[in-house]
């Protein structure tokens, strides 16, 4: 076993996997409240009530799919990518019993407040993305606009795990790019924690028994599929439109979205929300 005061000293992709597979994934404490109301409610409660509360926290995202995946039937050959799928697999009862949603985000970083605001910003930034690409996936008429759903809303987990067990080395990260621009994220990751954050999340995925399919769809190196082209371009949505509609990266993303869906950039602007 290894604890988090070795996994922050040892500095290692290694050492963070072993600890975070035994660590207690934190939730929203929002998801928390909503999951008790659900669960209040017996037998009224179905996989789909569950599923809406699931879909807007990245972190309980991650843990239903995780416990999902590593506990599949023999006869279940396939990997469980969408969030109600996997509800209904395990059952209502399974998922109260051994998906606790606890500890909460923000109890765990109740001493890192300037950590917890990242976080939260992140957690929201990805949520954001998740949508824009169902609805991407949507328009397109994907019959499986959820898995694009799920990719892109967890394409950042490895980071907000980061935020979570180690807040002051993610906070020395924001605090040198926000001194200079020009840094690039993976040295400044590499300098700070010893690895950059995309090494860590490729590990986490195979370790936590993740869906293979989410590797592939959050591969920059296959960016020249649809599926996978929709997940990045929905990211980088989320991450340009997170402190409104004024950036000045966001005219070339509603470019690139218009070639995806094969519509001109107006109508890109008006399924994403951009207020008039």
């Amino acid at each position: 076993m290894v604890t988090l005061t070795e996994a922050r000293q040892h500095r290692t992709v290694n050492g963070w996997v072993a600890f975070l597979k035994q660590a207690d994934i934190p939730v929203l404490r929002q998801t928390a409240r909503e999951l008790t109301a659900l669960q209040e409610r017996g037998d009224d409660t179905g996989a789909r009530d569950i599923t809406r509360v699931v879909i807007n926290d990245p972190l309980m995202m991650f843990k239903v799919l995780t416990y999902a995946n590593n506990h599949r039937s023999r006869h279940q050959l396939q990997d469980l990518v969408q969030v109600e799928q996997a509800i209904i697999m395990m059952g209502t009862s399974t998922f109260f019993a051994e998906i606790p949603a606890v500890p909460h985000v923000e109890d765990v970083l109740n001493q890192h407040v300037p950590a917890l605001v990242d976080l939260l910003k992140l957690m929201i930034r990805a949520h954001r993305a998740g949508y824009f690409a169902a609805e991407f996936a949507s328009h397109l008429m994907d019959l499986h606009a959820e898995e694009l759903r799920v990719a892109a809303s967890l394409y950042d987990f490895a980071e907000m795990l980061m935020w979570c067990f180690n807040p002051e080395a993610m906070g020395e990260i924001s605090k040198r790019q926000a001194a200079d621009k020009t840094l690039r994220s993976r040295v400044v990751q590499q300098e700070v924690l010893g690895f950059r954050i995309l090494e860590l999340q490729a590990e986490l995925v195979q370790a936590f028994n993740l869906p293979s399919l989410l590797n592939d769809l959050m591969d920059e190196q296959r960016a020249h599929l649809p599926r996978v082209r929709n997940v990045q371009l929905a990211v980088n949505l989320a991450r340009h439109s997170a402190d409104g509609w004024a950036n000045a990266a966001l005219p070339d993303d509603y470019k690139e979205i218009a070639q995806l869906l094969h519509v001109d950039v107006e109508r890109v602007m008006h399924i994403v929300g951009v207020p008039h």
